[in-house]
Parts: C-alpha cells; sequence; structure tokens
C-alpha cells in the first residue's frame, strides 16, 4: 500500500522516510537485511500472521503500553514512530513505525488511535474491527543510533522485525515495521 494506491507489500524504505529521511539517512535508524528465518525465539515473536501487541503481551507475560514518539498526519495519512512497554516491568519490547489510511477506519477507531494512549493492535480488537495481519517480510536489523536510544540497547546491537500489512473490513489500511526488543 502506497499513498498513490495499493499493493499486497510494504515498501520498508517508504515507512522508514517517513521519519529518517533527509536530512537524516536511514543508517540512524539502523541496517537492514531481509531474511527467510529468523533465529527462536524471534520466530514466534515475528514469523505470523497475528497483532504484535497480544504476541509481546502474551511472550512477556504483561499487558503493554504504547510510548509514541514522533506522528505525522498529511491528507488521510497518518504516520507514527512507536515502542511498546510492558507496564509493570517498564521493558522496552517492541519499537514500530506504522502509516495508515484514516479513511478506512471508522471515525471511532481512528480518534482513538489518533488519542495515542494505547497500542494499535489493542483498538483494533476492542473495536471488533474485521482484520487480517499480513505478513510481508523478515528483517535482521543493526542497530544505528536512533533505534538503539529508543529500544535502550547498544548502537551495533543485532535485532529482528518484521513489515506487515493489515487488512480493515478487507482493504489494505495499515503498514507496519516492527522490530521487537533483544532477549
Amino acid at each position: 500500500m502506497s499513498q498513490a494506491g495499493s499493493r499486497d507489500q510494504v515498501d520498508l524504505s517508504e515507512l522508514i522516510e517517513q521519519f529518517y529521511g533527509p536530512p537524516l539517512d536511514f543508517s540512524q535508524l539502523g541496517t537492514f537485511t531481509a531474511v527467510s528465518s529468523v533465529p527462536s525465539p524471534y520466530d514466534q515473536l515475528l514469523d505470523h500472521n497475528e497483532h504484535m501487541t497480544v504476541t509481546v503481551e502474551a511472550f512477556h507475560g504483561e499487558p503493554v503500553d504504547v510510548h509514541v514518539h514522533k506522528h505525522e498526519l498529511h491528507d488521510n495519512w497518518y504516520s507514527r514512530e512507536i515502542t511498546l512497554v510492558t507496564q509493570s516491568s517498564r521493558r522496552i519490547v517492541q519499537y514500530g513505525i506504522v502509516r495508515l489510511n484514516t479513511k478506512e477506519l471508522a471515525e471511532p477507531v481512528w480518534r482513538k488511535i489518533e488519542s495515542r494512549e494505547i497500542p494499535l493492535g489493542r483498538v483494533l480488537i476492542e473495536h471488533n474491527v474485521l482484520r487480517e495481519v499480513q505478513l510481508c517480510g523478515l528483517w535482521k536489523v543493526i542497530a544505528g543510533p536512533c533505534l538503539a536510544d529508543k529500544m535502550h540497547q547498544a548502537i551495533g546491537e543485532t535485532m529482528y522485525g518484521r513489515t506487515a500489512l493489515i487488512y480493515c473490513d478487507g482493504q489494505p489500511a495499515i503498514e507496519l515495521l516492527e522490530i521487537v526488543a533483544p532477549v
């Protein structure tokens, strides 16, 4: 899905450039290498067609809160850069960039997402949005300074992530880059 139209893949570069375009470059976030599989336990965290909110909560045994670092709204396109943090231990468990088409979401769903108070997956689940999560790609990521800072990790740390596309009520509506913290 791009602003020019829809597709069944997510363009990693388009997502990253939402927040790491000129004058910054992608290496400020990290170095990304497409992989066909990721090692355990990252496979159970990333290699599936489920919401990451539910997955990281089950894996870490506690609910997560969203921390929105940056957000932008251009016409009907909303993007945000986030981390998910466990509620009790306050551990950062995921980094993400999301881009969504607000016109593909019901007004109450969009307003709840726009509030930046609840993780995206939880909003969609709580509002019973008919959704399908499509895994698009797996990534090995070497953390650059910005990713390392947001995840409280060392520059050069190896992490793993995925790109995914969420269909809402049958329409491609949400593109995601999701990177899990080292475990």
